[in-house]
């Protein structure tokens, strides 16, 4: 499954699940009253929102799993439920939110080892021996998200913004003291991940030796969709959440960054055994990656920039997770 949150463009935009279908947005909760007067499919009830849907659990996507198959051999464009809506959308005629709209929680480890040597050549370092012993994170801005077309706001208190191309999951079962053979049983989906950094601040908070903090928390951006494990099964390793997939990034449509999940040094098998030592993860939590190697304007550019300009137009993209468009907006006030 490839589950959004998304709109219709009217005057509301209430927030809906949908799931995509190639180029179609299906609406979940039109899909079943067409189900049921069509097929006679049981009338389960279909959480409206996607943390509610996490929160319900195997039996109620295993559901949707089964309505989402009783479309074939159907139009969604055509078919019409109780509401005389469409059951399907074309993708450029709704509104993408963030597929997830407010993680409970935003951890973000630093697990590629490319992007670990390059910022440690930056600042004339070594990688830390403790980097090899255990995967290290930090907590971001939950409250923060934005979804795939929106306008990221520069910061106010930046002159240097920067992309980060990373994968994120989504923690799907509540857990506690999870073992890495056994943390794909957790996971919900995965999605695209452009945690947003001002290098400036960031430099300044690394610096004292706390953070990174405000050169982070004014903006993470996720989507287009939670891709749940099972679509990604032929690109898999022999590693727990790992996957062979291309990840690419441009800029104003220009090519920057270009690395494969498979390269990770920890997987998310062990990100998230380390993330729920001694805590219990919930569902709607969300863990980071961190950036692939070459995936920042910091590790291209030596920390020297140039950096993001108003207007720029950034495309993250992860083979079989889609692409992640967002634009910079003006500076905050």
């Amino acid at each position: 499954m490839r589950y959004v949150t998304f709109a219709l463009p009217d005057s509301l935009r209430k927030p809906r699940l949908g799931a995509m279908r190639d180029d179609l947005v299906i609406d979940l909760l039109t899909a079943r009253t067409w189900a049921q007067g069509a097929l006679s499919l049981p009338a389960e009830p279909i959480p409206p929102t996607m943390m509610e849907l996490l929160h319900l659990g195997a039996a109620a996507q295993d559901y949707l799993r089964e309505l989402m198959n009783s479309l074939d051999g159907t139009d969604p464009l055509e078919a019409k439920g109780a509401s005389r809506e469409a059951v399907g959308h074309r993708v450029t005629d709704v509104v993408l939110y963030p597929p997830l709209p407010r993680p409970t929680s935003l951890r973000d480890f630093y697990a590629f080892e490319a992007h670990v040597k390059a910022g440690a050549a930056i600042r004339g370092r070594e990688v830390p021996q403790e980097w090899y012993e255990i995967p290290v994170f930090y907590y971001s801005n939950p409250n923060a998200i934005y979804g795939p077309g929106e306008s990221i706001p520069y910061p106010s208190y930046s002159q240097a913004l920067d992309y980060e191309l990373e994968v994120a999951c989504v923690i799907g079962t509540r857990g506690r003291n999870i073992p890495a053979k056994q943390a794909e049983q957790y996971i919900f989906g995965y999605t695209i991940f452009n945690d947003w950094s001002a290098r400036d601040e960031q430099r300044k908070e690394m610096a004292v030796g706390l953070g990174p903090a405000k050169g982070k928390d004014f903006a993470s951006s996720f989507g287009p969709a939670i891709v749940t494990p099972d679509e990604l099964a032929g690109s898999a390793t022999d590693r727990p959440g790992v996957f062979d997939l291309a990840m690419t990034a441009r800029v104003n449509g220009d090519e920057r960054s270009r690395g494969n999940w498979k390269d990770i040094h920890y997987s998310f098998g062990e990100m998230i055994a380390r993330a729920s030592a001694d805590v219990t993860l919930m569902p709607g939590d969300v863990i980071g990656s961190g950036t692939v190697g070459t995936g920042s304007l910091l590790e291209l550019t030596s920390g020297e920039g140039p950096w993001l300009q108003d207007g720029d137009s950034v495309e993250l993209e992860i083979e079989q997770l889609g692409i992640l468009h967002n634009q910079v907006g003006a500076r905050a006030t």
